[in-house]
């Protein structure tokens, strides 16, 4: 299944309360359960005004889909093409 990094533009996210970012959480996971495709939420990182979260899903519509339903948004889809890191320089 194709992976996503998808960045949401939320103003104040790094200032995100611990009880805030929860009812994000779970919120996104009630969307997920509730879409009827295979969907999976494998992290997120919150930096700054934005949140990077990194998604596995048919299509970036159902990404989109996921955001509209979650009401937070989806400002960039972009399909994940290669993952790399220190141990790709070992291949």
């Amino acid at each position: 299944m194709p992976t996503f990094i998808i960045e949401r533009e939320v103003p104040g996210a790094d200032k995100l309360s611990k009880d805030e970012l929860c009812a994000i959480s779970a919120k996104s996971n009630e969307v997920v359960a509730g879409l009827g495709v295979p969907y999976t939420w494998i992290t997120s990182y919150v930096a700054g005004d934005k949140i990077y979260c990194v998604h596995e899903a048919p299509s970036a519509e159902v990404i989109r889909q996921h955001a509209e339903l979650g009401g937070f948004p989806a400002n960039k889809i972009t399909e994940i093409a290669a993952v790399i890191g220190p141990q790709t320089a070992a291949s």
